[in-house]
């Protein structure tokens, strides 16, 4: 995963915790995020993350992407989505001379289906969606198990989860082509479809009836796909974010 990929779905995460049980709700907020990437010497950077959540019977906007209901009861929920999907390489953000030779990789925007499944042991958080801008022609399945746990003001949501990356989703952002190869002196590598598990924790406290205070934080473990890319020198990434909230 990139910095900004990791970041998104943290944003996607800390908000899901907040709205999966709320009932027509609108909030604001900001935050920050501080990412660790697989890429070699590639910059983490603080990045300023708006939080915007809304929830009703019929839609729903969450982070960075929303969704229409199909099906929305206490149990279960069913959406079409779309997001935008912030993940991308910039070879001058790296400090390894044989990456900054390769090609950009540009963000896109994701469209599918949303899941969530409600039961008193937690709930079932999946989602499926392909690029819909045709820059990897890639698809993306996140499936997670989280538990919403509540005393008085604090809200702790921990969560495991493992997310399925397409081939063609894994050799636009990873891979290297011929023609990048005979320019950087990198090994040409062409990545197969790869599963990562992760874990993941959201907090939130409630300060007042109006606003709160969230962090997030998602430790993910890379595939063996991801970590032979001559674009990698890590086996996991990880992600921290925390912000404020008010709620309307």
């Amino acid at each position: 995963m990139t910095k900004f990929k990791l970041l998104a779905l943290s944003v996607l995460t800390a908000t899901c915790a907040f709205a999966v049980n709320a009932e027509d709700t609108f909030s604001l907020g900001a935050g920050v995020g501080v990412a660790e990437t697989p890429y070699k010497q590639y910059d983490n950077k603080a990045v300023p993350v708006p939080v915007i959540t809304y929830e009703s019977d019929n839609f729903w906007f969450r982070g960075l992407g929303g969704g229409y209901y199909l099906w929305n009861d206490d149990v279960d929920k069913l959406s079409v989505t779309a997001f935008y999907f912030p993940w991308e390489f910039k070879p001058k953000d790296s400090d390894d001379n044989a990456l900054r030779q390769l090609s950009k990789r540009h963000s896109s925007m994701m469209a599918g289906l949303s899941y969530i499944h409600n039961t008193q042991y937690g709930f079932l958080r999946t989602t499926l969606a392909g690029d819909v801008l045709d820059n990897s022609n890639g698809v993306l399945w996140d499936l997670a198990w989280l538990y919403r746990y509540t005393n008085g003001a604090l809200t702790l949501t921990p969560g495991i989860g493992v997310e399925w990356s397409s081939e063609n989703l894994n050799d636009y952002y990873y891979g290297v082509s011929r023609s990048e190869s005979r320019r950087s002196g990198l090994n040409s590598y062409n990545p197969d479809d790869d599963w990562s598990p992760y874990l993941e924790l959201t907090a939130s406290y409630r300060l007042n009836d109006n606003w709160s205070v969230y962090g997030s934080g998602r430790y993910s473990h890379l595939s063996d796909e991801v970590k032979d890319s001559p674009m990698v020198d890590k086996s996991w990434a990880g992600l921290l974010s925390a912000g404020v909230t008010y709620r309307f």
